[in-house]
């Protein structure tokens, strides 16, 4: 038998070991979205019912070696808990190869409501984390008006550094925010809502910036008078192009993929 129990020494499979492996034949990169009340799950919480999701739609996941495997599935650049995303992305890899129409169906089917798989596409290869390199955000801030907003966002923007601080897993923490913003606005829909909207580039740095974080800046630094939570979405994530600013699909060349 071998060390992970996969297989005998003749190299025929060990009828009792856990789960014997199938080949990954192909990588599939989703990308799906947490709204409304989701917005509250934890990436624990929702690591777990897509795991439930990929056996309802019995979709054929390959499995890690051992005596303990878990289905071959990796995520990145997971939103903080609390907020809203239309660009949350996984992979997963398949023993058989699927049509991403079929697959995005089947999950989107055994999902609860609130976490949709927006799209599936083939991985044309590499790894999908080097390409979220940044993020953009829509932050509505009830009771505040786009003037007050738009005051705060001037002074944030011309400060070379903003120091915010966030308790983090080794404890406190104190650092810049600023560095990582890529654009921050006030949205011109903000008079149509009822409220200030930002619009936010940030850059996916270390320490990661979070748009609690740049609130947080704009709130004790600049002026901005809140009161109530705000609601923050992000819209997009993937490569950033630094001349314009804006944030490009990182699945889009994966719909090229065979």
């Amino acid at each position: 038998m071998s060390n992970d129990g996969s297989t005998t020494l003749e190299g025929t499979p060990n009828p009792e070991a856990p789960n014997p492996q199938l080949p990954i034949v192909q990588k599939l990169r989703i990308r799906y979205a947490k709204r409304g009340r989701m917005r509250f799950t934890s990436h624990r919480d929702f690591a777990r019912a897509f795991e439930r999701a990929i056996r309802r739609a019995a979709l054929p996941i390959g499995h890690s070696s051992g005596y303990t495997p878990h289905p071959k599935i990796s995520y990145a650049g997971a939103s903080p808990t609390g907020a809203a995303s239309e660009a949350e992305f996984a992979e997963i890899g398949l023993t058989r190869p699927m049509e991403p129409a079929d697959v995005r169906a089947a999950l989107d089917e055994a999902l609860p409501d609130g976490l949709d798989v927006v799209d599936v596409v083939v991985s044309p290869g590499g790894a999908l984390a080097d390409l979220l390199q940044a993020s953009r955000w829509s932050i509505e801030l009830p009771d505040v008006s786009p003037e007050d907003a738009r005051t705060a966002v001037e002074a944030f923007l011309a400060r070379d550094e903003v120091l915010v601080e966030r308790m983090m897993k080794r404890g406190l923490r104190t650092f810049d925010c600023r560095a990582a913003v890529v654009r921050l606005a006030v949205d011109p829909r903000a008079g149509t809502h009822g409220c200030a909207i930002l619009d936010l580039v940030v850059r996916h740095d270390t320490p990661s910036v979070r748009p609690d974080d740049v609130i947080t800046g704009l709130r004790t630094l600049c002026g901005l008078p809140i009161e109530k939570a705000p609601l923050a979405t992000r819209s997009d994530q993937g490569p950033l192009d630094e001349q314009y600013g804006t944030v490009g699909d990182p699945l889009a060349t994966g719909r090229d993929a065979p």
